[in-house]
């Protein structure tokens, strides 16, 4: 699944289905997202469109269950968008969790992304992988750049947003990328995969 990403990621594969909010006094033409609504969509590529750092600080968050192919592109994404810089990315604790299905510990989900990543011949300087116990983790308090978000985890970056400007500090820049359909055209998802509904490439599965 995840072992073709570097591959992936230099065919641009999965790059347009993305967006951007930019800061406010950073580009004159540039708009802040204000409201959890679907974002307007980039014609050209994000991260051309202001001057970017030199060494991006990336923001990537979720649970990461089953590793499928939606996690797949957020995961593209966010090294795309790093360049130089690094991936912060924030693993869901286990006593964060309260879904209706069973969720694997976070040390086997940890283990499981790890691997991902090393399978994808990812620097280990590129990344650091931590633990979150609430929706925002260091974001709040730290200089990040950029957060990569899904549709589910996109008013938590406005959330997050909101606090640093209470705080004084600068927003983020946040980075929209849309869902991975499955074959029957509704998103892939861990719930799905759990229920049998799906593959974690999308694929339906067929009942004996």
């Amino acid at each position: 699944m995840l072992q073709n990403l570097a591959k992936r990621r230099e065919k641009n594969r999965y790059f347009s289905d993305s967006y951007t909010f930019k800061r406010k006094g950073n580009n004159k033409r540039g708009k802040t997202a204000k409201s959890p609504g679907k974002p307007k969509k980039t014609k050209t590529s994000f991260y051309f469109s202001r001057l970017s750092p030199i060494m991006p600080k990336v923001a990537l968050g979720g649970t990461f269950q089953y590793l499928h192919d939606g996690h797949a592109r957020l995961i593209e994404k966010a090294f795309e968008i790093a360049g130089d810089g690094k991936v912060h990315i924030g693993l869901t604790s286990d006593e964060m969790l309260q879904k209706s299905h069973s969720v694997e510990s976070y040390k086997i989900r940890e283990k499981r992304l790890l691997g991902s990543l090393k399978k994808m011949e990812i620097p280990i300087q590129k990344y650091e992988v931590t633990r979150l116990n609430d929706p925002y983790g260091p974001t709040l308090e730290e200089d990040f750049d950029y957060i990569v978000v899904s549709p589910e985890t996109y008013p938590v970056a406005l959330k997050i947003n909101c606090i640093r400007k209470e705080k004084g500090k600068s927003p983020l820049e946040i980075v929209y990328v849309e869902y991975v359909m499955a074959e029957d055209g509704v998103p892939i998802s861990s719930t799905r995969i759990a229920k049998g509904e799906i593959d974690r490439h999308g694929r339906l599965k067929t009942e004996a």
